[in-house]
């Protein structure tokens, strides 16, 4: 069996890609093709997760600086003329769409030629790429409720967001994450973080709350600045504090998660969906400065079920570090956020979308 991966662009598209490609690769397909947008994040990290990876010169369109779209039928152009190419040479008996830019010209000429096509659609509110695909797809799935709205009810598969395989167990891993991050054992531990590049409004709010969290000895912060923030950060005087660790980036995501008492991050689907699976109380702080405010709606599906509390980015100044501080101290709150989180979560989505792609090869 063949099959060609397409999408990208940030890590809630790229991550559920490679969780979809290594349950496949369990389940006996060798043949697995990726493509991309060329300069995106899935053309460093695909390749680092052992998998090869083409890229198309495809770009967004532009909702504000509506002058750069101007080349954007030409890159349209060329980018279906080179999945053509690719599809013709790969040979696929399925095409997977995980959204992000590149999905878009791949699924649209598989599904020219008669290749069944699927989608994963991590949000619950899809991007516009997937919308555009969805009526001749042949199995979309999803990992919220509703998605009849967009999608066709009949091709709905509710799998859950393919989450890596390494956060099933944590549960003992506390020790060693203690040791890797050079915590105290004793302390509580608070859980702060905004994606790889970090996120400016979770860093300004911790920045803000900098003389109450000098001043708690007995609560320690893993504090992921980002990469793009980490050279303003280091150097702060609440950074000197040895309960208050300061990171680029966190490479050991499971121990992060496993020592955490309460987390504070944002709202995108693949973390949301990591989040189900390890179980811990959350203060969801949405970015507003994403595509139709979806992380907003992520965070209030969560909010419905009790699973988390909710703090906008508008006030997270103010309200983002007290409110973490409360609920540190709150177990029988922190109890039910936990109970309620865990019991949306979909431990085996990666297994169940593979299986149903190994269905579909047969049915076709």
């Amino acid at each position: 069996m063949k099959v060609i991966i397409s999408g990208g662009g940030t890590g809630g598209h790229v991550y559920p890609a490679i969780a979809i490609a290594n349950a496949l690769k369990e389940k006996g397909v060798k043949d697995i093709l990726f493509v991309g947008a060329n300069g995106k994040l899935e053309m460093e990290k695909v390749p680092k997760a052992g998998y090869p990876i083409q890229g198309l010169d495809i770009r967004g369109f532009h909702r504000t600086r509506k002058w750069r779209n101007l080349f954007f039928p030409f890159r349209l152009i060329g980018s279906l003329w080179k999945a053509k190419k690719i599809i013709d040479k790969f040979g696929p008996d399925v095409v997977v769409g995980v959204g992000g830019y590149a999905s878009g010209p791949v699924l649209k000429i598989a599904q020219l030629l008669k290749i069944p096509t699927v989608i994963q659609e991590q949000n619950s509110y899809p991007g516009v790429t997937n919308k555009l695909l969805a009526a001749k797809a042949h199995k979309i799935f999803v990992a919220y409720k509703g998605m009849e709205r967009f999608f066709p009810d009949d091709k709905i598969v509710s799998t859950g967001n393919p989450v890596r395989k390494d956060l099933a167990d944590i549960a003992g891993l506390r020790n060693e994450a203690v040791k890797h991050f050079g915590l105290d054992s004793s302390k509580k531990t608070i859980l702060v973080f905004g994606g790889s590049l970090g996120a400016k409004s979770i860093n300004e709010a911790v920045a803000a709350q900098a003389q109450l969290l000098e001043g708690l000895q007995e609560v320690q912060v893993i504090w992921q600045v980002g990469k793009i923030y980490y050279d303003k950060y280091k150097e702060i005087q609440l950074a000197t504090k040895s309960h208050i660790k300061v990171m680029s980036f966190v490479d050991r995501m499971d121990l992060a998660y496993s020592v955490a008492d309460v987390i504070v991050c944002r709202a995108g689907a693949l973390t949301i969906s990591e989040l189900m699976i390890v179980g811990r109380p959350c203060i969801l702080v949405p970015s507003p400065n994403v595509a139709e405010d979806h992380q907003t709606k992520n965070a209030q599906a969560l909010v419905e079920e009790q699973a988390v509390q909710l703090v906008l980015d508008s006030v997270a100044n103010e309200e983002m570090i007290p409110r973490a501080l409360k609920l540190l101290g709150d177990s029988a709150t922190q109890d039910s956020l936990r109970k309620n989180i865990m019991a949306m979560a979909k431990p085996n989505a990666r297994k169940e979308i593979a299986e149903a792609i190994l269905e579909l090869r047969n049915e076709s």
